[in-house]
């Protein structure tokens, strides 16, 4: 909805994708939301971003991502 930071495709198709950077001196779309990250299958007719649910424990409320890469084993 407010676009996104970075993303990463996969050789399979899958995109991971970072979003809600919030950097001083750049306006943020959304400033009292906690960034996100969305997986996207672009072998789908009709792909849509699906957010991902982060595990418990980690702290959310100051997640703020920038950039993202992948390690395919």
């Amino acid at each position: 909805e407010a676009g996104s930071e970075d993303i990463d495709i996969l050789p399979n198709g899958l995109a991971f994708i970072s979003s809600g950077l919030k950097y001083p001196g750049i306006k943020s779309f959304a400033p009292d939301k906690p960034g996100e990250m969305f997986l996207m299958d672009l072998n789908e007719d009709n792909p849509r971003a699906v957010e991902l649910r982060i595990s418990r424990g980690f702290d959310l409320a100051s997640f703020n991502p920038h950039g993202i890469s992948t390690y395919v084993d």
